[in-house]
């Protein structure tokens, strides 16, 4: 399977009649069981409305209720090419680009990029890990101190597991204490796993209490700071290249991000990093897969 080109793209996506047939066909079908009827009907389009009507009752369905579409006036083809542009580029997609590309306003483009974004983490999900996860924390974002010894300046602190050879998990942490990191671990990865972690204190204990009882896990560490980065199976380079892509992205195509944003543009990310094996299939999954989103 290969990705779409932008011909193909707007061959089959042509205007958004096509968007709202295709939404409607992988949510529900042409003979969806009609709520009031209770039974399979064939539906007709209302053309007033982003809405189809049950052949025999006539009750309404509305195909973009419950996803990132519902209650905006955008166009849907607009909103379906702005997600080929983030799943066909590798650093992401910063608001202005999508206000240039899409010719909506900045605020229009911003809400756009954070609601694919939310869209993204849906579809990707949070199933648990297992084996060998490698746990990191880092700072990103704000204004790095011009000397040492001073505060970091509006950083905003990322927790990252990785199961080698399968899927990461991010979260925006409040510090760095033994209790949230740890918490973090034992709500994530499964028992029975081996924790690779750097030599921060706040990770020890993590395979026992401090009367000898085991949490499940097992656990290894590296002393960075004593230049140890390999010692055997124990490392974490892994998550350490997850942080390096997601910073770059950050730094080079977004230039900013907040705080109160940093969970969103994390979960971008480690949906890009999860879907490494066929990048090609992102688009067709983030147009065909319609979970719950969270309130936002």
């Amino acid at each position: 399977m290969k990705s779409l080109t932008v011909k193909q793209f707007f061959a089959q996506y042509l205007d958004d009649e096509a968007c709202l047939q295709h939404i409607f066909d992988v949510r529900f079908g042409a003979d969806h069981t009609c709520s009031k009827c209770e039974a399979p009907r064939k539906w007709y389009r209302i053309k007033a409305e982003r809405a189809y009507s049950c052949g025999t009752c006539g009750n309404h369905l509305h195909p973009t209720v419950g996803t990132i579409f519902e209650g905006s006036r955008t166009s849907l083809q607009s909103w379906f090419y702005a997600i080929y542009l983030f799943t066909t580029t590798r650093h992401g997609v910063p608001a202005k680009e999508l206000e240039r590309q899409l010719g909506v306003t900045y605020k229009t483009a911003w809400r756009m990029g954070h609601k694919i974004r939310e869209h993204m983490a849906a579809v990707d999900g949070d199933e648990p890990l297992s084996g060998d996860v490698e746990v990191d924390e880092t700072f990103v974002g704000g204004v790095m101190p011009r000397s040492e010894g001073k505060a970091l300046s509006n950083k905003t602190i990322v927790l990252g597991m990785l199961e080698r050879d399968g899927d990461v998990h991010t979260q925006v942490i409040p510090n760095t204490s033994k209790y949230t990191l740890q918490n973090a671990i034992k709500d994530t990865v499964t028992q029975g796993s081996t924790i690779h972690t750097d030599e921060n204190t706040s990770y020890s204990g993590i395979d026992s209490d401090s009367h000898g009882e085991s949490y499940g896990y097992e656990h290894t560490t590296v002393n960075h700071s004593a230049g140890e980065y390999v010692d055997g199976n124990a490392h974490v380079n892994g998550i350490e290249n997850f942080w390096s892509q997601l910073k770059k992205g950050i730094s080079g195509t977004l230039v900013h991000a907040s705080e109160k944003w940093m969970v969103n543009y994390a979960k971008e990310f480690e949906y890009r990093y999860n879907s490494r094996q066929a990048p090609e299939k992102m688009f067709s999954e983030l147009v065909t897969s319609f979970p719950e989103l969270p309130e936002s």
